[in-house]
């Protein structure tokens, strides 16, 4: 019994001297792990180690395996741990049942052994428990086993960084790309001046790793070569080779000197979209009375087009204008460098051919002259090519001839008109293909408005015409009478025709007011009446002059509305007389048009096909109301200036430069201030205010100390239409406008 006793009390010291141990490992490994967080750095190292979960917890589910692969290895080191302390507890197991969990947290901060050194101490702690040589016997294979999770982690590593290795560049590459990635970090203002440039260069380059577009393996790639093509052949789009230098690949053969060559090449890419695109000067370098919706390019989308496109050439001749006429006229200017295969005809010298017209008291009077042939020839009459006969047709095209070379126009060939058409000047007729080219690139890509086939109205002031275009044809066409010369020349824009006003009231412009008619009432108090103008005098002392609708109106029976900053329009015109004159600009920079009712019909039945609309329902609608069309889809408006352009017989046609932008612009191409020329000039606004004013005495003003005062509408409103008013006061009559469609 003693024996027996003595026997358990051994059990008993042995069963204490083990859990003693326990406790001591536990406390020893707490401290070790204290000790370690006790530096900052070494905690910042731990955070980013996801801790192992204590072994009580359940073990991850397998969706958390895929997501968390740091994870999976953490658990899989668990279980020989969770082995080694049954093993150890297998002895008692009703006294050492939750061991295994404390026990577990030995093996799991040795996981991270293998990527630090910090986590030596819980190495090493267990080794000093002598009395438990026999349980820590496993503890160095519990301890190597998660030694090897590590390097599968290190092996799975590169899965988890799949760009890297997608975007690995070429070995011959790397060099260059490494000077790229200097550059661009340090010094990219030395090849681009624009943000916007800088950024697309910094985006593009950096997610291709800074591998070079325009090389491989120091030979030029396919895109540079069409580029390169591109850049050196500008002249021919009317634009100067020398603003898009290329530079030497050949000579480059140094990564330093590759690197600055693709740039280079790009910056000059860069320059070639953008004035391609938007012109060589901006608009307003030229004129304050011009205004085109801007259309710049995106540097982004011009690496992204062209270095991805099957022919880089193309793809960046595409930044050039789109239209038909701009073409034409790249052709021309072809032809006129003598890369053409025109003839060379000289007109001989001879008696003076004139055409006169049948009238009342004569016959018609046609000449015939062996050099007429000739003559159809160099004017591009293509009908009746070996006529004789100086005819209608004739005299027309030496009427337009004389009126472009800056002639008297008469129609009749003499010897000064002879001596122009033997002498082209051809330089000079190259210049004004050239600045037309130029004017191509400040108007809209898309001139007309897709939803109605592409349909838009186009005025060319030079030529005194107006035409309607739809899907890409000529519908209608007519004459037009343009502003004068200087101060009432007619502003170059593109705006939205939104309705058109039958019998409208013309509120005079201010500039008219003041600088036209009150003059004139100082001398005759009575003009004003005279002409049948209303003159109303508001509680400021402004004075605002007004005609009411009906047929002799300054602006005829019908206003066509596209509201512009410039405040002009098209409108009729009771002076019908001026339409038959080769040079019709008259007016104070609105533009007449010769045949309003059938140009009504037409706007009104592309916008409105189903309504039908003929010129006779048009002229149905006159009277002394204001009655506004409007239109569901308001059509786009486009006032050019085109003094070289190619007619529909294929022949290029010269007009007189009217207000001078030509001359303007040669000399500003000229004088070569390179980029400077693409800054927007600010030019001071048109003002329409309406200065206090003392009416000489005898003067009829109409609703006197009334009409509208400071707060009343201004001119634009009474132009264009006001907003809508507030509901009008009970027992007042508010005012009313029609609106029909």
């Amino acid at each position: 019994m003693r024996d027996c006793l003595n026997h358990r009390a051994g059990f008993d010291r042995v069963l204490m001297t083990v859990a003693a141990t326990f406790l001591t490992v536990s406390a020893s490994s707490a401290l070790a792990q204290d000790q370690v967080r006790s530096s900052a750095a070494e905690l910042a190292i731990e955070a980013a180690i996801p801790r192992p979960e204590p072994a009580n917890v359940p073990p991850p589910t397998a969706s958390d395996i895929k997501l968390d692969t740091t994870a999976t290895v953490q658990d899989s080191a668990k279980e020989p741990a969770k082995e080694a302390a049954k093993a150890e507890a297998a002895p008692a197991p009703d006294r050492v049942g939750t061991k295994p969990a404390d026990v577990a947290t030995t093996p799991a901060s040795e996981a991270p052994k293998s990527e630090t050194a910090k986590s030596e101490p819980a190495k090493s702690e267990p080794a000093k428990s002598e009395p438990a040589k026999a349980d820590t016997a496993t503890a160095p294979a519990a301890a190597a086993t998660p030694a090897e999770p590590p390097k599968d982690v290190a092996k799975e590593q590169p899965a988890s960084e799949p760009v890297k290795a997608a975007s690995a560049v070429p070995a011959a590459d790397q060099p260059v790309a490494d000077k790229l990635k200097d550059i661009i970090g340090a010094k990219t203002s030395r090849h681009f001046d624009r943000k916007n440039e800088r950024a697309a260069v910094e985006k593009f380059y950096g997610a291709r790793d800074f591998a070079p577009v325009w090389t491989q393996g120091g030979s030029l790639t396919a895109a540079a070569k069409g580029v390169i093509a591109r850049l050196k052949d500008a002249a021919s789009d009317g634009l100067n080779p020398a603003d898009y230098p290329v530079p030497d690949f050949a000579a480059a053969t140094t990564p330093d000197a590759l690197a600055d060559a693709e740039l280079k090449l790009t910056a000059s890419m860069f320059d070639y979209a953008r004035q391609a695109q938007s012109g060589r000067m901006h608009w307003s370098q030229v004129s304050a009375d011009i205004l085109y919706p801007e259309h710049p390019v995106d540097p982004s989308e011009v690496l992204a087009k062209v270095t991805t496109a099957a022919d880089a050439s193309a793809a960046l001749d595409s930044y050039n204008p789109p239209q038909k006429l701009y073409k034409e006229l790249k052709a021309k200017l072809a032809e006129l460098r003598g890369q053409g295969n025109g003839p060379v005809i000289e007109i001989a010298d001879g008696p003076a051919l004139k055409y006169t017209p049948a009238g009342k008291k004569q016959a018609e009077i046609v000449v015939e002259d062996p050099r007429v042939p000739q003559l159809r020839t160099k004017l591009g009459i293509a009908e009746n090519a070996s006529d004789t006969r100086y005819d209608a047709t004739v005299a027309e095209a030496v009427r337009k001839f004389q009126n472009s070379a800056e002639l008297k126009v008469t129609g009749i060939l003499d010897d000064k008109t002879i001596r122009a058409l033997n002498t082209p000047k051809r330089d000079k007729q190259i210049d004004v293909v050239l600045v037309n080219m130029e004017r191509w690139r400040w108007l809209p890509r898309d001139l007309g408005a897709p939803s109605l086939g592409d349909a838009y109205v186009i005025l060319n002031i030079p030529d005194y015409t107006l035409k309607v275009m739809q899907r890409g044809q000529q519908v209608w066409t007519t004459r037009v009478v343009t502003g004068k010369p200087g101060q009432h020349a007619t502003p170059l824009l593109t705006e939205t025709m939104k309705y058109i006003t039958v019998n409208p009231t013309w509120n005079v412009p201010p500039s008219i007011v003041y600088n036209e008619y009150l003059p004139a009432l100082q001398q005759d108090p009575t003009v004003l009446q005279r002409m049948g103008l209303k003159l109303e005098q508001n509680r400021d002392g402004s004075v605002h002059i007004s005609q009411p609708p009906g047929e002799a109106n300054a602006l005829g029976r019908i206003r066509f509305n596209f509201p512009n900053k410039f405040l002009v329009y098209q409108h009729d015109t009771p002076d019908k007389n001026l339409f038959a004159r080769d040079e019709r600009a008259f007016s104070h920079g609105c533009m007449r048009v010769q045949n309003p009712d059938q140009y009504a019909s037409v706007l009104l039945n592309i916008t409105m096909p189903n309504e039908k609309y003929t010129p006779e329902r048009v002229r149905s609608m006159y009277g002394k109301s204001e009655i506004d069309l409007k239109f569901p889809t308001p059509i786009p408006v486009n006032i050019t200036y085109q003094t070289a352009f190619v007619d529909d017989g294929g022949k290029l046609q010269f007009r007189k430069d009217v207000y001078g932008r030509d001359a303007t612009m040669i000399n500003i191409l000229k004088n070569g201030r390179g980029k400077d020329l693409e800054n927007i000039v600010a030019h001071s606004q048109p003002s329409y205010s309406r200065p206090a004013t003392t009416l000489p005495s005898g003067v009829a003003v109409a609703n006197n100390g009334g009409g509208f005062g400071s707060s009343g509408p201004n001119f634009f409103e009474r132009l264009f239409g006001a907003p809508t008013p507030p509901p009008a006061p009970v027992g007042r009559r508010p005012p009313q406008r029609v609106f029909t469609r």
